[in-house]
């Protein structure tokens, strides 16, 4: 198979130029290429897959953002800056503090434009509160999934007839003396490479979450984790950033879930633990506070007996759960397991059934637990269970950039023409597991 790699020359002879070329039609590709679009400049798309989807198709597609109109309607007071001290505050102050501000100042009016004027339709979602976030912001398509949110962002691309090359696997980046981007060579089907010029470069696509070397270089304490990312995140932007000095940054952080279903397969939606589920292992016992989120749950449950838990809620929290469609795909595909009582759950897990009511016991408003968590309710038999391990979705390192995405040297000076997004950049979690607040959706 041919390498990623970077070429150097003057001149690149091409038979197609574009003011800007974008590696990656996800959904911070694909919103990149409409803004640009809307601003009247020329771009092209180059996708790897047959069709865009990335790591976005594979996530439940919600996106946080102040102060949109969405948001507005529902009479909430939030701001960027609220937003960037929620940024901070999740990330134990590690997040780079101009990327924070940065993306929390764009990504509201990005999802008004998206809505206004690309048929976007996006509803807040104000039952629950994510882990850290202070104000109900939390934004997504009526479908409720990544794949409704690509969806979407497809049909308006096309409205806008952007010229997106699927099959384009790019395999270099073309360079002249001066670090200044002049085009692309990508890889066929047939394995023939085409090229095309450009005047920037936006590299868009995913992290290295899918290569195994770099994640244990890189990533020990997700090693052994289960990949449940896309395939495209293989590392590339960082292979290209190395060659080129590019400066990395924050590359121990990485989205990972603790509520991956096995053996099914199957994302369970983190909203059930911050209305009241818990996890406990196959001790019996709870082993950390669940409402700190999912992202830092997966080496908690990794850390656990047979690096498994188990999600314990009940009929309430079921009916809830039933709003989330990949709940419902997780539960189609037989997950989800019903326990008229301790005694059914306790056998279920495979528990001392003392040890197991001790735990539910505990569950309680008022009760005190060793981790801090606070509950609202109890829980009620019946119950209901799905086992799960812990996963790694996507990496949240990569090229280090400034606030208008432009990739860094390693002396912190910017490439001309040369910028960042997506997987393939440095984001806002910081320097661990902390959630992805924005997304890295923001167009360059």
């Amino acid at each position: 198979m041919r390498l990623t790699a970077i070429r150097r020359a003057e001149l690149m002879q091409a038979p197609v130029h574009v003011s800007v070329a974008i590696v990656g039609a996800g959904a911070c590709g694909l919103t990149a290429a409409l803004m640009l679009n809307d601003a009247g400049v020329d771009c092209v798309v180059l996708e790897r897959d047959t069709s865009p989807s990335g790591s976005t198709a594979l996530s439940s597609g919600f996106v946080p953002a102040p102060c949109t109109l969405v948001q507005k309607a529902h009479g909430i007071d939030d701001s960027p800056a609220q937003f960037a001290a929620d940024i901070q505050t999740k990330a134990h102050g590690t997040a780079a503090p101009h990327l924070a501000a940065a993306y929390a100042e764009a990504i509201g009016p990005v999802l008004d434009v998206l809505q206004d004027h690309h048929g976007l339709d996006f509803v807040l979602l104000d039952d629950f509160l994510y882990p850290g976030h202070s104000r109900h912001r939390m934004h997504a398509v009526p479908e409720k999934t990544g794949a409704g949110l690509m969806a979407r962002l497809q049909q308006a691309a096309a409205a806008a007839d952007l010229p997106i090359v699927t099959h384009a696997l790019v395999r270099e980046l073309w360079l002249n003396a001066n670090d200044e981007v002049i085009g692309v060579a990508y890889e066929r089907p047939d394995g023939s490479l085409e090229s095309v010029g450009c005047s920037a470069l936006i590299l868009a696509c995913n992290g290295f979450g899918g290569n195994a070397g770099m994640v244990g270089e890189l990533l020990p304490e997700m090693k052994d984790a289960t990949f449940a990312g896309h395939a495209g995140n293989d590392g590339s932007a960082i292979k290209w950033g190395r060659e080129l000095g590019a400066r990395l940054a924050d590359l121990g952080g990485y989205q990972g879930h603790g509520s991956w279903a096995v053996p099914q397969g199957a994302l369970v939606s983190w909203a059930l633990m911050m209305e009241g589920s818990v996890q406990i292992n196959a001790l019996g016992q709870r082993f950390h506070d669940e409402t700190l989120g999912y992202s830092e749950a997966a080496v908690q449950v990794l850390a656990q007996p047979g690096s498994v838990a188990w999600n314990v809620f009940d009929e309430s929290l079921l009916s809830f759960a039933r709003s989330f469609p990949d709940f419902c795909e997780a539960e189609a595909a037989g997950a989800l397991k019903r326990c008229e009582d301790e005694a059914a759950l306790s056998t279920l897990v495979g528990c001392d059934i003392t040890a197991l009511s001790t735990t539910l016991g505990a569950v309680s408003p008022g009760a005190q637990v060793s981790d801090g968590r606070v509950f609202k309710r109890t829980l009620q038999k019946p119950f209901y269970a799905v086992k799960v391990t812990g996963a790694l979705f996507h990496t949240q390192g990569g090229l280090d950039i400034d606030a208008n995405c432009h990739v860094l040297h390693e002396d912190a000076q910017p490439f001309t023409n040369l910028l960042a997004a997506g997987g393939a950049a440095r984001g806002s979690s910081g320097a661990g597991s902390a959630e992805p607040w924005s997304r890295r959706r923001r167009p360059a």
